[in-house]
C-alpha cells in the first residue's frame, strides 16, 4: 500500500507540475486577434453555484465535496458534512485578470472610475476600447443556507458577467453576455451501509435571466429588460458516491445534471438555452500523512455523456489535491479546463475563508487556446 500511495503521490504532482509548467510556457505565445462567440464554460463548470474550494482544485470536487456546496457539486457529500452550519452571508465574489489590469491602470480617481465602468455593459464598452484584446470577468455568488448532515436548505443567488473586443479595429465586434441566477433549494442526502454509499438529490426552483450580444463598438450600449432570455423551471440534480472502508479511502462519484431533462418557460425575449443532462464522474483517494495531515487526490471527468461533443475531451479532464492541517488550514493545488489553479482556506466552526486562483478557456473548441485567468475569495459566516 505503500508504494501504491507513493505511486500516486507522485503521478499526481508530476501531472499539476507539468500542466503549471506549460501553463507559465503559454503565457508568452502571440494571442489571437479573434475570439469565439463568449459564452460561459457549462462542459467544464456546470454548477449553478462555484466553491472557491472546489475551483483552486482545479474543479474536482464531486468526491471530496462535504459542506453546503454539495447541493450544486454532489448532493450525495452531504452525507459527509461534519459539523452543522446556519451561514446568512455566504459570498463568492471572483474577478478576472484582464479586468484588474484594465481597471488598475492610471491615477487613483480612474482607478475609481474604472472600477465603477467594469461592472456595467456600458463601461465596459469604453474601457475594451483603449485596451482591445482583453476579456473583463466578473462574478458574485450568495448562498445563505442551513446545512446539517444529511439536509441544506438554502437561496442562491449568482450573477456573472463577461464582455470582450477584439484586436481588429474594422472587423472586430463588441461582445457581452451575461446571466443571472437566482432561486430557492433543497438538497436531502441517503446514507447506506454505514456511509459506504450515499446518495443526494437537489431540487431547484430556478429563475435564469441571460444575454449574449454583438454590436458595433463605436456604439453606446442600450440594452432594454425585455432584450434578456429569461425562463423558470424546476431544476433536479442527483449524485451517488461509494467510499470503500479500507486504506486510502478510495471513493467512485457519479453526479448528473437536470436528471428530469427540463427546458426553461420563457419569457421576454424568449426562454434560455437548457440545461443539458450532462454526468460527471470521479476518483480520489485520501490518505493520511500524519496524526493531523491528510491529503486528499481527486481526477473528475466532466460531461462523461458528451452532451457537449464541441468541447474537446481534453477539456474535461480535471485533477486536484487538497492538503489538509488539522482541518484549519488548506493548501490546494489543480488542473482543469487546460490550465493550473491553487488556492489557500482557513476554517473554523463559524467562519470560512477561501483565496483561489484558476483559469478556463475561452475558445469554443480548442485546448489551451485562450487564458482567461480568474481570482476568487470565498467568505462563509454564522453559527
Amino acid at each position: 500500500m505503500t508504494r501504491l500511495f507513493d505511486f500516486l503521490f507522485d503521478f499526481l504532482f508530476d501531472f499539476l507540475f507539468v500542466a503549471i509548467l506549460i501553463n507559465c510556457c503559454s503565457f508568452f505565445l502571440f494571442l489571437s486577434n479573434t475570439y469565439a462567440f463568449i459564452r460561459f464554460n457549462d462542459a467544464a463548470f456546470p454548477e449553478i453555484v462555484t466553491s472557491g474550494r472546489g475551483l483552486a482544485m482545479g474543479n474536482a470536487f464531486i468526491c471530496k465535496v462535504d459542506d453546503s456546496s454539495s447541493s450544486f457539486y454532489n448532493p450525495a457529500g452531504l452525507g459527509s458534512v461534519r459539523t452543522g452550519h446556519f451561514h446568512l452571508n455566504n459570498v463568492h465574489l471572483e474577478t478576472n485578470k484582464d479586468l484588474i489590469q484594465t481597471t488598475s491602470g492610471g491615477g487613483v480617481t480612474d482607478i475609481s472610475a474604472n472600477i465603477t465602468k467594469g461592472f456595467s455593459f456600458e463601461g465596459s464598452r469604453q474601457l475594451l476600447l483603449k485596451n482591445r484584446g482583453k476579456i473583463l470577468y466578473n462574478r458574485v455568488n450568495l448562498m445563505p443556507n442551513i446545512t446539517i448532515r444529511f439536509v441544506s436548505i438554502g437561496y442562491v443567488y449568482s450573477l456573472q458577467k463577461r464582455a470582450t473586443l477584439g484586436l481588429d479595429e474594422e472587423t472586430s465586434l463588441y461582445e457581452f453576455a451575461s446571466r443571472e441566477d437566482y432561486g430557492p433549494y433543497g438538497a436531502l442526502n441517503l446514507s447506506l451501509f454505514g456511509g459506504i454509499f450515499k446518495f443526494g438529490v437537489t431540487a431547484m426552483y430556478l429563475s435564469r435571466n441571460e444575454i449574449f450580444v454583438e454590436q458595433d463598438p463605436n456604439v453606446s450600449v442600450e440594452v432594454e429588460d425585455g432584450d434578456y432570455q429569461k425562463g423558470n423551471m424546476f431544476l433536479l440534480l442527483v449524485g451517488g458516491r461509494i467510499t470503500l472502508p479500507i486504506g486510502f479511502l478510495p471513493t467512485l462519484s457519479a453526479k448528473k445534471n437536470n436528471v428530469t431533462n427540463k427546458e426553461f418557460k420563457g419569457r421576454a425575449a424568449g426562454a434560455p438555452d437548457k440545461i443539458k443532462d450532462a454526468i460527471d464522474v470521479g476518483f480520489s483517494v485520501t490518505p493520511q500523512l500524519g496524526k493531523y495531515v491528510r491529503v486528499h487526490m481527486e481526477v473528475n471527468y466532466k460531461d462523461a455523456s458528451n452532451k457537449y461533443p464541441e468541447v474537446k475531451s481534453a477539456r474535461k479532464l480535471m485533477a486536484g489535491a487538497e492538503f489538509d492541517f488539522g482541518r484549519i488550514m488548506f493548501l490546494r493545488f489543480g488542473y482543469g479546463d487546460g490550465f493550473g489553479s491553487a488556492g489557500l482556506g482557513f476554517k473554523s466552526r463559524k467562519l470560512e475563508f477561501d483565496l483561489t486562483t484558476y483559469a478556463v478557456d475561452t475558445t469554443t473548441n480548442e485546448f489551451r487556446g485562450k487564458e482567461d485567468r480568474r481570482f476568487s475569495m470565498t467568505i462563509s459566516a454564522g453559527i
